[in-house]
């Protein structure tokens, strides 16, 4: 996938400045841009899913949902796009991979880097547990391999368009949220959308300072 990062230069200044590693950056395998279901197929086939088998995933079903959410797309005009529209080409969404059990993959909090598309291991151990009970102990988060985190570094967007921001940033999250919905369901794999948590458990989980958006379980239907 072509990159142009020079073009993104202050765009990945403040990435890196916001969003700090832990470990050694893991590469994720290249997405698919060719799936077996049509756009119309998979809206029309959309479904939230709480329910789970308990087979593992794989770092390639990883490596598409963290690219539907927030990865590189087509050059654009000044450089590479992203897969969801973002008011000014900011991009405040960041997004954490909770991974219980994802072969070739250690379970731990990942922060998904979209310039390399690859993970920045944040803290080890299974989490799951410990998310379920930050999320009023829904137990869907526990039952999923992978539970995806959506959260947001609100000043990206309000520097430029004050209080208004804020509407943008949730506008953001709708589109990436939609995305992650479409490619699970391209992938035969069930996904719903969780708000109700209390956000500094989960951020004391994650380890995080971004204030947390939405927590999206992913697992086998």
């Amino acid at each position: 996938m072509k990159r142009s990062v020079l073009l993104l230069l202050p765009v990945c200044l403040l990435l890196l400045h916001c969003s700090p590693g832990r470990g050694e950056e893991i590469p994720l395998p290249e997405p698919n841009l060719k799936g077996q279901v049509s756009v119309e197929e998979a809206i029309y086939q959309r479904r939230s899913t709480r329910d789970y088998r308990k087979d593992s995933l794989t770092l390639g079903h990883l490596s598409q949902l963290l690219w539907s959410a927030l990865g590189l797309t087509v050059d654009g005009v000044t450089g590479p796009t992203r897969a969801h529209p973002s008011a000014g080409g900011l991009y405040p969404l960041e997004i954490f991979a909770v991974v219980g059990k994802v072969e070739s993959l250690k379970p731990g909090v990942y922060r998904y880097n979209p310039l390399n598309h690859s993970l920045l291991p944040l803290g080890e151990g299974d989490r799951r547990e410990e998310l379920r009970r930050a999320a009023l102990g829904q137990r869907c988060i526990s039952d999923a391999p992978l539970d995806l985190v959506l959260a947001a570094v609100f000043h990206r967007t309000t520097t430029k368009y004050g209080e208004r921001g804020d509407r943008y940033v949730l506008m953001d999250l709708g589109a990436s949220i939609e995305n992650i919905f479409l490619e699970a369901e391209s992938l035969g794999l069930g996904t719903v959308v969780v708000g109700a948590f209390h956000d500094e458990k989960v951020k004391a989980v994650l380890g995080i300072e971004e204030p947390p958006l939405a927590i999206m379980p992913v697992g086998r239907r």
